[in-house]
C-alpha cells in the first residue's frame, strides 16, 4: 500500500467549506478510481489558519497516476480549493506503508 500526503492551510472562515469539498466532490471521484483505498482528513488550528494534512491510501503508485497524471508528485488542487487556502503544497509526498496496525 502507498500513502499520498498533501498539506495546506485554509482561511479559518473557509475551513468547513474545504472539508465539504473533500467529502462531497473529491471523495466520490477518488472512489471511482481502481486501487483507491481511503482518505483521512487531519486538521489543526495554527496562527495562519486551519492546517490540513490529507492522506489518501492506494494499492499502487500506478493507481495514483489515474488521479495525479504522469507526474505523481504534482498536487491536484482545483481552483475552488486554491481560493480556500492561505497556502498549500505544490507537490505531494508518497510513502510505502511498511506496517499498519488496527485497534
Amino acid at each position: 500500500m502507498v500513502e499520498r500526503h498533501w498539506k495546506g492551510i485554509a482561511f479559518r472562515e473557509k475551513a468547513d467549506q474545504y472539508i465539504y469539498h473533500l467529502k462531497n466532490e473529491t471523495l466520490p471521484e477518488l472512489k471511482a478510481i481502481p486501487g483507491f483505498n481511503g482518505l483521512s482528513i487531519l486538521r489543526k488550528e495554527t496562527e495562519k489558519g486551519v492546517a490540513f494534512l490529507i492522506i489518501t491510501r492506494w494499492e499502487t503508485l500506478e493507481a495514483i497516476r489515474h488521479f495525479s497524471g504522469t507526474d505523481l508528485e504534482l498536487a491536484v488542487v482545483p481552483n475552488v480549493v486554491k481560493s480556500i487556502m492561505v497556502q498549500y503544497d505544490l507537490r505531494a509526498e508518497h510513502y510505502s506503508v511498511e506496517f499498519q496496525s488496527g485497534s
